[in-house]
Formats: structure tokens, C-alpha cells, sequence
């Protein structure tokens, strides 16, 4: 049975997701907007690839308040051990749409280099200097306020919303320099910005996928979580030693098996009594922690 707090932190853990994922869909959609119309008015090829950048951030957003609402769901039959895989489904997801992204800008990009036509490439103006600064501050500013919330609630999907506002600041500051170039005598450098961003995108899509990845394929957790675990079992009552403990990350929560050993000529109900102590303590003292599950061995000096 779920007890009413864990409730209460799942409601907590949504609704935070929700509302930043909210911010960020309503800065980003007035943001890729302005980008937009400031590279079509301005001749900017590098601020039109950047305001796709930013339109893909109001996709991926999307993404991450669906994945987080289903991994919240209570477990059910099909599902005994819960939904929070659904959220690693939703980084996977935003890490495929900004591949797509990149390579589409990467390759329009290139193709107007190879085509040869550079003399005729329009110089931008300088509402797209402006632009690309608007833009780097906007999205250093979600980025910061996003990451703040995914560390405070553990959340990889929200972390992964993170990164893309990263990356699409990276992105803004390639625009920027290419923009600067062009307007220094070498329109090329517009182009070569698109392909910069194109790289920066790709580049957060690998990081995105890989820990989405990671957290689907039943690793464990960090050594320094294991022995504080290991730790907090030992101090309670009636404990007399770990034989073995192993851990599971399963989306943004972690499963712990822990063996104990307590004193053989006890009986069933005390070893009972001291096993659900273990089995309070680590949940109560790890909030990652969704299940634990202790197993208690008669204690045998070790020769």
C-alpha cells in the first residue's frame, strides 16, 4: 500500500515538472517566433535554423509533461512495479526529435556551401545580432531555472529539457558569431553558424539518449549511495552485519535487495521486527528509494 506521502511526493514531483515544462512552452513558442521573423527580415539563414532550434524545445516539452504524468501513474496489474520508465521514454523521444532537428539543419546548411553560390548570399542585418543576444540570455535563463528544479526533483526527462536549453543557448552564440562574420565581410559564416548548431544539437542529443539509456537497463546506483544505505542498515537494532546489497535504478527511482544478518537463535518474529526496522529506516532516510526488500541471514563469526 502507498502511503500518503509518497503520494503527496508524486503529485509534488508532476506538478513541478508541469510547471516548469509550462514556462518553458511560453518563452520558447514567443522566443522561436521573434527569432524567426528577425531572421527572415534580417537575411539570416543561422537565426532561422536557431528559431527551429527553439520551436523544438516547445516539442519536447510537450514530451516531458506526457512522460512524467504517465510515470506517475500508480503500478497496476500489467505494470506491478510502477510506470517510471515512461519518463526515460520521454528523454529518448526529445533526444530523437533533436537528432532529426540537427540533421535537418546541418544539411541545409551544408548543401548551400557545396552549391557554390556564396557570393550570393545575403548579409545579415542587425536586428539578427540583436536576436542571437535576446536568445542566449533567454535560454541561459531556462536553462538555469529548469536544471534547478530536474536536481531538485530527480527528474531526468525535466533534466534533459534542461540540456536542450543549453545547447540551444550554445547554438544562439554560433548564430551570433556567424552573424557577426557575415556581416564582417564573409557571408559564408552565417552558413558555417548553422552547421555549428547543427553540431551542438547532435552533440546534447548523444547525452540525452545515452542517460535515458543508462536508466533503462537496470544499472546500478552510485558506490557513495550503496554504502550510505549499507551504513543505515547497520545502525539499526538487532543488525549484526551486511552480507550483500544490490540496487537497481529503474527510471528516477532505485530498488534496493539488502541481506542482513542477525543473531540465528532469535525468533521468526524478531528477525520479522528487525527487517522491517532496515526496511523503514532506508526508505525513510533515501527518498529515491521506491522498494526495499530484506532478506535476514543467521549471524556466523568469520573465521
Amino acid at each position: 500500500m502507498t502511503s500518503p506521502d509518497k503520494n503527496n511526493k508524486s503529485n509534488d514531483f508532476v506538478n513541478t515538472t508541469v510547471k516548469v515544462s509550462s514556462a518553458g512552452i511560453t518563452g520558447n513558442i514567443f522566443l522561436s517566433l521573434f527569432k524567426l521573423i528577425a531572421g527572415i527580415v534580417a537575411h539570416s539563414e543561422a537565426m532561422i535554423s536557431d528559431a527551429i532550434h527553439s520551436a523544438s524545445d516547445v516539442f519536447s516539452s510537450i514530451i516531458v509533461i506526457i512522460g512524467v504524468k504517465f510515470s506517475a501513474k500508480k503500478a497496476d496489474r500489467e505494470h506491478p512495479y510502477g510506470h517510471e520508465r515512461f519518463e526515460c521514454v520521454a528523454a529518448l523521444i526529445l533526444a530523437v526529435v533533436l537528432l532529426v532537428t540537427g540533421l535537418f539543419i546541418g544539411h541545409t546548411a551544408s548543401e548551400q556551401i557545396l552549391s557554390g553560390n556564396i557570393e550570393n548570399i545575403a548579409v545579415p542585418g542587425r536586428l539578427a545580432l540583436f536576436a542571437a543576444i535576446i536568445s542566449i540570455i533567454s535560454k541561459e535563463a531556462m536553462y538555469q531555472y529548469t536544471k534547478f528544479y530536474a536536481k531538485a526533483i530527480k527528474s531526468s526527462a525535466l533534466m534533459a529539457d534542461a540540456w536542450h536549453h543549453r545547447s540551444d543557448a550554445f547554438s544562439s552564440v554560433g548564430a551570433l558569431i556567424g552573424i557577426a562574420g557575415a556581416r564582417l565581410g564573409h557571408p559564408v559564416c552565417d552558413k558555417i553558424a548553422s552547421i555549428v548548431i547543427c553540431a551542438f544539437i547532435l552533440k546534447a542529443a548523444f547525452d540525452i539518449f545515452k542517460d535515458a539509456v543508462s536508466k533503462m537497463v537496470d544499472s546500478s546506483c552510485d558506490p557513495e549511495t550503496e554504502n550510505r544505505i549499507e551504513t543505515c542498515a547497520l545502525k539499526q537494532t538487532g543488525v549484526l552485519g551486511v552480507d550483500m546489497i544490490q540496487t537497481r535504478v529503474f527510471g528516477n527511482k532505485i530498488y534496493v535487495d539488502i541481506e542482513i544478518c542477525a543473531e540465528g537463535s532469535i525468533t521468526l518474529e524478531a528477525a520479522h521486527g528487525i527487517a522491517e526496522n532496515v526496511h523503514d529506516a532506508i526508505e525513510a532516510g533515501f527518498p529515491d528509494v521506491k522498494h526495499v526488500m530484506v532478506h535476514v541471514n543467521p549471524y556466523r563469526m568469520k573465521e
